[in-house]
């Protein structure tokens, strides 16, 4: 296997915690220490090394992949917070970095199958998604392509798990015309007003958008049922805080909140 460096500071077990906690994902398994995933045709493992990772086969692509499912993109040696709730649970969990979704279609799709479910049963349906639409290497599949996804019927998807609406959503998806690279070149609030364009697409799902596949500092999903939940049990005294509430805390955490946001997720997830 061949070397690639990550930026530091890294913890390669929190970084990957995700792609083991909500149950087993096929198109990035976890498989016997490693990372499994599909990049154009080929099967891609990623192994704990020092001070980085070992990719097996390494190129110019399967490394960019690589560094995007590690959080590579993220500045997390300057993410140091002197909050007093914050601060020490980010201390606790140094080296963690948030995965990131390399591919657009996916991550939409992801957080489609994920609205108004649990993230467990989301990971059913994408699993079932993705052994039908998808295409099986060794031991993990490729994510379906959206020309392959265009040409389903939504009875194809409502039985794979997907209701009748989020069907016609991720179908619509595939067949729209969007330019992904055009997309990821604009501010955040445009990012989000061409997305929410689309059918199935609301506020949440775009902050994801930007929170996981394009990495914005600023993404804060606040509609986030979870990371409600988190800011409610760490700042909310007892209470649950309203979705605008947990909106307003932006700011506190500025120019953080997206890394924040993962921060307080995992740390909701493993309490200290």
């Amino acid at each position: 296997m061949a070397f690639v460096a990550v930026p530091q500071p890294f913890d390669f077990e929190l970084t990957t915690e995700r792609f083991r906690v909500f149950g087993r994902d096929l198109a990035n398994l976890w498989r016997e220490g490693g990372l499994h995933r599909v990049v154009g045709g080929r099967e891609v493992r990623i192994e704990r090394a020092a001070c980085g990772v070992d990719v097996e086969p390494l190129d110019g692509e399967t490394q960019r992949v690589a560094l995007k499912l590690l959080g590579a993109e993220f500045d997390l040696a300057g993410f140091e917070p002197t909050d007093p709730v914050l601060a020490p649970e980010v201390a606790r969990l140094r080296g963690l970095r948030p995965a990131l979704a390399p591919d657009p279609f996916e991550m939409l799709v992801g957080a489609i199958t994920a609205q108004q479910i649990s993230l467990r049963a989301a990971f059913a349906v994408r699993n079932r998604f993705v052994e039908r639409f998808g295409v099986r290497a060794e031991q993990a599949n490729a994510f379906p392509a959206a020309e392959r996804v265009a040409a389903a019927t939504p009875e194809e998807l409502t039985a794979l798990g997907f209701s009748r609406r989020k069907a016609e959503y991720v179908l619509g998806l595939a067949r729209a015309d969007i330019d992904y690279a055009a997309l990821a070149k604009l501010p955040d609030d445009d990012v989000k007003t061409e997305l929410v364009r689309l059918p199935g697409i609301g506020e949440w799902t775009a902050d994801w958008f930007l929170a996981r596949h394009l990495a914005r500092p600023r993404a804060w999903p606040a509609g986030d049922l979870a990371l409600r939940h988190a800011v409610s049990d760490f700042y909310g005294d007892g209470r649950v805080l309203s979705i605008q509430e947990v909106r307003d805390f932006a700011a506190r955490f500025e120019p953080f909140q997206n890394l924040t946001a993962h921060y307080l997720l995992a740390a909701h997830r493993n309490p200290g």
